[in-house]
């Protein structure tokens, strides 16, 4: 499973990464959701609710970041600092062969209120080793857990073989994690 497909199946946040589809030569297994190795050497550069960051973090190489994004609200411009922050959040992205990014989202009619979704999220790619990761942990609908975690304490009575397979790519309530191959970037593997 790539990055891209996913990112298209909602195992990760619309707009958080982007890779380009897989060619035929390209070979992409989903594993069980790993730290990235550049994780030790990362500088974490944090921001609160609808705090944009600078422009000079575009080159930095990793980029790790830490963002606050539990005030997505109806009712107090949560949401609307969200939407203008997002884009420069993203842009920051755009050169960094190497990014982590962690993550806490809750979007919720007004504060307060039982979020409609609310989640911890980790997520990484490493283009100089073509690996990317992903992993959802606390994820909320309505205040209900929902995750592999979920699936497989559902499926554990019954079916335990795939209740221990599936278990790999999530334990906990509202757990969901894995680590995808991304196809060759030149531009990486060159400053790699």
């Amino acid at each position: 499973m790539t990055l891209a497909v996913a990112a298209s199946v909602g195992l990760l946040p619309a707009g958080t990464a982007h890779a380009a589809p897989p060619t035929e030569t390209t070979v992409s297994t989903a594993r069980p959701f790993s730290e990235p190795g550049f994780a030790a050497t990362c500088t974490w550069h944090r921001f609160g609710e609808g705090e944009e960051p600078p422009w000079w973090l575009l080159f930095a190489d990793p980029l790790c970041v830490g963002y606050s994004k539990r005030d997505i609200t109806v009712d107090n411009g949560g949401a609307l600092r969200f939407l203008i922050a997002e884009p420069s959040r993203f842009a920051v992205t755009m050169l960094t062969c190497r990014y982590y990014q962690k993550d806490h989202w809750s979007v919720q009619s007004t504060a307060g209120a039982t979020p409609w979704v609310a989640w911890d999220g980790q997520y990484w790619w490493d283009k100089t080793a073509e690996q990317a990761g992903a992993r959802l942990a606390n994820f909320r609908i309505n205040g209900r857990t929902a995750g592999i975690g979920d699936v497989v304490a559902a499926l554990r009575p019954s079916f335990p073989d795939l209740a221990d397979a599936l278990s790999d790519y999530g334990q906990a309530a509202g757990e969901t994690g894995l680590t995808v191959s991304l196809p060759y970037d030149l531009r990486c593997a060159l400053t790699g």
